[in-house]
């Protein structure tokens, strides 16, 4: 039988006393999650342009960035005017490209079937919101991914431009918050007239109806780390009581031909990493 020097053995006790530390460094070392946000797509089958950009958002993603959790799409994806259901399952098409998963929330133009012949609310979660890692209440959902919760609040009121959160959607979303875990949320419209509108109207459509009801009740939350939004089509990013608050640019908003507007997004810990990124 071999013999364990002195010097060894001492070795062999110090590694094997130093694993718990590398067991627990490895359960507290933070995973940085890594999403793109796309919004206000508006694909129209009738303008064949609007077709190839969405193809041409799939294709940079899977080109440019591999090392995406998913994809985050924010509502007015498609234009909802087409027959039946062939613009929702064109942009499913074109989505199941993606190399990643993706999930998406309603915008106004998905809320506004015009008859039987278009998408409704139950034909858009059938589509959009039946995949395994969804936990779907109501109109909305909740994706659980590397420590975070992300939120998928849907912001519609059925055949109407503006928006609000329903008592549902805020008891969810509080139960959820509740929880202290750092939390995200998607939705279509923004909380506040960060462009600086003076009209009326045009406030009404765009800013969330119930938006001091909304900031009250969800934004006291510490965990709640950054919203997204879109439906005004113009950037922005700013902060609600330490919440960061986004606004991606349309997609629909080319910077230039081919440019179309996108937003990367890190997150590691607390910490948020962001920019506007364009196709080309």
């Amino acid at each position: 039988m071999s013999k364990i020097s002195r010097r060894n053995f001492l070795k062999s006790a110090v590694a094997v006393s130093a694993m718990p530390l590398l067991v627990n460094a490895k359960k507290n070392k933070k995973e940085t999650l890594r999403f793109i946000h796309v919004t206000d797509s508006h694909m129209d089958l009738s303008n064949n342009e609007s077709v190839e950009a969405m193809q041409l958002m799939a294709e940079f993603i899977n080109n440019n960035y591999k090392n995406l959790d998913f994809v985050l799409f924010g509502g007015d994806n498609f234009n909802n005017n087409a027959p039946k259901d062939s613009d929702a399952r064109k942009f499913k098409e074109i989505a199941d490209t993606l190399y990643c998963p993706y999930y998406s929330v309603r915008g106004n133009k998905e809320a506004f079937p015009k008859g039987d012949k278009h998408i409704n609310l139950q034909e858009f979660k059938n589509m959009f919101c039946s995949s395994k890692a969804l936990h779907v209440k109501g109109k909305d959902w909740l994706l659980q991914a590397k420590g975070y919760n992300i939120l998928g609040l849907d912001s519609c009121i059925e055949n109407h431009n503006n928006g609000a959160y329903t008592e549902e959607t805020l008891s969810f979303t509080e139960n959820i918050l509740q929880k202290n875990k750092p939390t995200v949320i998607l939705n279509h419209h923004p909380y506040t007239n960060y462009w600086g509108g003076t009209e009326e109207k045009d406030i009404h459509k765009y800013v969330l109806n119930n938006t001091k009801e909304v900031q009250k009740r969800l934004f006291k939350y510490k965990n709640l780390l950054l919203t997204l939004s879109g439906h005004k089509h113009i950037d922005s990013v700013k902060e609600i009581q330490g919440t960061k608050v986004i606004v991606t640019r349309g997609f629909i908003r080319p910077l230039d031909l081919d440019m179309y507007p996108m937003r990367y997004v890190e997150l590691n810990g607390n910490n948020i990493n962001e920019k506007l990124i364009y196709t080309s």
